[in-house]
């Protein structure tokens, strides 16, 4: 594209109703936000156990500023890996299962240091056709073969293994997809994995803290541990409500991404108060289960309203529950509709989801309240029948 042809594509993204515009926000993150001088119920979060505000958390930010500063300073090879890293990433390893765990920057580098460090030129990747877009440019970006496998199939999945030669495979996929809410069928696909003699890499970035009844996520709502699922990858901006990332497995494996994930290597290392508001965060996940039980609450109760409205809600049990639309302009159309009530709801359109299946994706959190939800759900009816 030459320069002279740049407010042409951005009049075309719009014409196509896929222009996307930034919102500010003017308060902390939670259900109730102040957002460009209005106030809104919030339901387009990922912050799903209401952590990211919370005194304790924010408490253990501010003690760890104080102790370590603000900065890191360099990357964790030269001289950013600080006790608050270090000890983080033993608690994510106990928590998790796994002998590891490795601290990432974000979610989208480790996403893409993993990938490419586990294949390479001669190697095949095998990814879900709705993974999201930092596996798929992984993948992409690693020099591998890649082939996608039709949405949650392991079957297609095998078949697939068939036809490519057996050389070094990557199976990748997410553990709850994020703009269906669906998980992955991962008991189906670990022995396919073990039967081809492939790494299997689970992105659980919307499960983490929330799926499983301690909050382990997809393993341990499978009954899976390292051996069937050796690539474990978490971020912390969800439901730990802070920021970043990290990988758990082997500890050769661990080992190995420090020596050759380049998105580790070469990037200066998260902020050390960053590290100590999350084990804060973490004890919270761990201590109070009551959090993932009033949210499974809410999500009840709103798909039963959803379904007396006679919305299209997709198949989903996790806090991402989406109204099928189908058309851009209607989601948007929506989504404004749902904002002149008061109520923040994110209109998703083509490239994040497939053409023709724009949606509202509704987000709940642990603290939202009952009569928050009926709100609601109030408002989307009015909406379905163009009421004001």
């Amino acid at each position: 594209m030459r320069p002279d042809q740049l407010p042409a594509r951005l009049r075309e993204i719009e014409l196509q109703g896929l222009y996307r515009r930034r919102r500010i926000l003017g308060s902390s993150q939670g259900v109730e936000v102040e957002c460009e001088g209005r106030r809104l119920l919030n339901f387009c979060s990922n912050d799903y156990l209401g952590l990211a505000a919370h005194p304790e958390v924010v408490q253990a930010f501010r003690r760890g500023a104080q102790a370590h500063g603000v900065g890191s300073g360099a990357s964790h090879l030269v001289c950013g890996h600080g006790r608050a890293h270090h000890a983080l990433e033993e608690e994510l390893a106990e928590f998790t299962g796994r002998e590891r765990a490795l601290l990432f920057s974000t979610g989208y580098m480790a996403n893409l240091g993993v990938i490419a460090a586990l294949a390479g030129r001669g190697d095949w990747v095998f990814e879900d056709r709705l993974n999201h877009a930092s596996l798929l440019d992984g993948a992409l970006l690693s020099g591998a073969r890649l082939k996608r496998f039709s949405h949650a199939d392991a079957d297609d999945l095998r078949r697939e293994l068939t036809t490519c030669p057996a050389e070094g495979r990557l199976i990748v996929t997410d553990g709850v997809f994020s703009m269906d809410g669906d998980l992955t069928p991962l008991r189906e696909l670990a022995p396919v994995a073990k039967e081809a003699n492939a790494w299997l890499m689970v992105d659980d970035a919307h499960g983490l803290g929330v799926i499983g009844s301690s909050g382990r996520g997809v393993t341990e709502h499978f009954g899976l541990g390292q051996d069937e699922v050796p690539v474990l990858i978490g971020t912390l901006g969800k439901a730990f409500g802070t920021f970043g990332a990290f990988v758990a497995g082997s500890a050769d494996l661990i080992e190995f991404l420090i020596q050759r994930a380049r998105t580790y290597a070469y990037t200066t290392a998260l902020p050390p108060a960053v590290a100590e508001a999350t084990r804060a965060s973490l004890r919270l996940v761990r201590e109070e289960s009551w959090r993932r039980e009033k949210l499974r609450s809410v999500v009840r109760r709103f798909r039963s309203g959803a379904a007396q409205l006679g919305l299209h809600i997709m198949d989903s049990s996790t806090p991402i529950q989406p109204i099928l639309l189908g058309d851009n302009e209607r989601a948007l159309r929506a989504s404004q509709a749902l904002m002149d009530a008061g109520l923040w709801v994110g209109a998703i359109r083509p490239p994040t989801v497939p053409v023709g299946s724009a949606r509202l994706r509704v987000t709940f959190s642990a603290a939202h309240e009952e009569v928050q939800v009926d709100r609601l759900l109030d408002a989307l009816g009015c909406v379905a029948a163009g009421r004001p």
